[in-house]
């Protein structure tokens, strides 16, 4: 016992609460790995798929489901099983999955909803300042003609559909912190299992999104995504509560010892 520190019964965590809080650094970790899995080395392999198989993909929709699920699910879950063996020793804990999860689902909310939208509102303000046809006349007529394809429709799909992508990112994010955590228990466990497990719903997911998607309507589609999710959330949950105390709290205090 004479190797007791004797402000360990006191508080044995207190001085260390930071370091075993969530860390903002993860959110920046997520993001960047989805970058580089899902935007640069995914499109790699869609550009090759495309050119080979591009006209066998545009008419069949079961076959274009079967491979976008597994190239998102392949490519972002191992990114995310590569990132947290990377940097494990940067306090990686199941509140660091968390951050991890936001910032891949963030990022990915940004990229194709967010700048889409933003685009979207810069360009009615220009329609409503009268100064939008003084931009075109700037461009040549293939230009101007693809542009004013895009911007019809602004006016031409119904308000929902909008709000319905902004639905399908908070369920998408969701989503992504639940696999995060699973690929998190996948690394700290060493069972590739989970690995395999987290693959399997992203692809299960996306299936489903692009088949579906193309059978019935968006509103029915995201309240089927919405159940799903939401199972798969309250499974992850229960095993997020019920892991009491992360790896790096049970090291601090056999070191206090």
């Amino acid at each position: 016992m004479s190797g007791i520190r004797k402000d360990a019964f006191i508080h044995p965590l207190r001085g260390n609460t930071k370091r075993l809080q969530a860390n903002w650094i993860w959110i920046v970790i997520g993001a960047f790995t989805f970058v580089i899995f899902a935007l640069v080395l995914e499109q790699i392999l869609h550009i090759v798929m495309l050119r080979r198989l591009g006209n066998i993909f545009a008419g069949n929709v079961l076959l274009r489901a079967v491979y976008g699920g597994l190239a998102a699910g392949i490519f972002e879950e191992v990114g995310r099983f590569v990132s947290m063996n990377i940097f494990k020793k940067h306090n990686l804990g199941k509140q660091n999955a968390f951050m991890y999860g936001v910032g891949h689902g963030g990022i990915e909310a940004i990229i194709l909803v967010g700048i889409t939208y933003i685009s979207n509102l810069l360009t009615s303000f220009m329609i409503n300042a009268g100064t939008f046809e003084a931009s075109l006349s700037m461009l040549d007529d293939k230009m101007k003609e693809d542009t004013l394809n895009q911007v019809s429709l602004l006016w031409t799909l119904h308000p929902t559909v909008f709000f319905m992508a902004g639905v399908e990112r908070i369920i998408a994010i969701a989503l992504h912190i639940c696999l995060s955590y699973i690929v998190y228990r996948a690394v700290v466990d060493s069972k590739i299992q989970l690995l395999l497990l987290s693959i399997v719903i992203h692809a299960g997911i996306d299936f489903i999104t692009v088949f579906l998607g193309a059978q019935i309507s968006v509103f029915m589609l995201e309240v089927i995504l919405f159940i799903i999710v939401a199972l798969i959330s309250i499974f992850v949950y229960k095993k997020y509560k019920g892991e009491k105390t992360d790896n790096r709290e049970q090291d601090y205090e056999r070191e206090s010892l």
